[in-house]
């Protein structure tokens, strides 16, 4: 291939590492690309909540519009921040394997955890899960990119803060006093780096084919789906997390309301070779214990 690949990225540390990692898996198959940062809207908006910014595609949004525009050839994205529709004429051309999915709480010590307490974190997610299990605490807003985040937790009189194991690992900056919280289900995909491509561009998809981790496509494939059947984004604490185990594949799912005081959840297995269908049969089970209800709350709530 004579053509050098334009690989679009978020300008985050974070996201120029995946895209960094997209560029050397190129170069082993003999291809030669470059790194072009584009901002995001999530980027520039930093002092809003991220639901109040849109339900879905806020990270996603300029890379798009660069890619349908011709000015980048392949979008680099952390899976998790993409809608589960992505726009007309852009498709899935290759996941990379999963690096880890779980959450860390990054704390200045454990003892808040049994009395009153302050936690930061921008995710629904995280927070209805977190209220959940601590009722008593308070949940203050965090964003900004990995760096950032660690150091406004240092300077504020929070007691801590929740990241993705991935994203601290990535930039190796694994604090010296974080847990892994194995008890909270991460965001569906969490861990993951999608290439995306455009639809009519067969030799760029023919060339990322070599890129794509068989396992952890199936996954966050099937977390995706639990997703979409619940119609939720950024606005809605949702979980899911797939694991492959032997011949079968077994999902867990929740969906809380953000205040912690409801946490539905579902866990179910299908045989690896039918796993089509998992994620909506358990989105179905949720909703039948009220997880509509829930959404309804929330989308009335928060305007999405």
């Amino acid at each position: 291939m004579n053509r050098v690949i334009r690989i679009g990225s978020r300008d985050s540390a974070l996201a120029l590492w995946q895209a960094t990692t997209v560029r050397d898996r190129l170069e082993e198959l003999g291809t030669t690309s470059e790194i072009v940062p584009i901002k995001s809207e999530g980027d520039l908006n930093t002092d809003v909540p991220l639901y109040e910014l849109g339900i879905t595609g806020i990270f996603t949004r300029s890379l798009d519009i660069a890619l349908l525009k011709g000015k980048i050839d392949i979008a680099v994205h952390s899976m998790k921040d993409v809608p589960t529709m992505l726009p007309q004429g852009i498709v899935k051309a290759a996941v990379l394997e999963r690096a880890n999915p779980a959450d860390v709480l990054v704390h200045k010590g454990l003892d808040f955890l049994n009395t009153e307490g302050v936690l930061a974190t921008g995710s629904l997610r995280r927070k209805a899960q977190w209220l959940h299990r601590y009722p008593l605490h308070t949940v203050v807003d965090l964003r900004g990119n990995v760096p950032t985040r660690l150091r406004k937790l240092n300077e504020e009189s929070w007691n801590a803060a929740i990241f993705a194991a991935a994203g601290l690992e990535r930039l190796d900056q694994n604090p010296e006093h974080g847990v892994e919280l194995q008890w909270m289900v991460p965001a569906p995909a969490q861990g993951a780096i999608l290439v995306v491509a455009k639809q009519q561009d067969p030799e760029i998809l023919e060339i990322l084919k070599a890129l794509n981790h068989d396992p952890t496509d199936i996954c966050t494939a099937v977390e995706r789906e639990f997703l979409r059947e619940l119609e939720g984004g950024c606005s809605a604490p949702i979980g899911a997390l797939a694991s492959i185990e032997g011949e079968s594949i077994r999902l867990r799912g929740v969906l809380g309301s953000t205040d912690g005081s409801q946490l539905l959840s579902v866990e179910k297995e299908a045989e690896i070779n039918s796993f089509k269908g998992l994620g909506r049969r358990c989105a179905e089970e949720i909703l039948s214990k009220g997880g509509g209800e829930i959404l309804k709350t929330i989308k009335s709530r928060i305007g999405s």
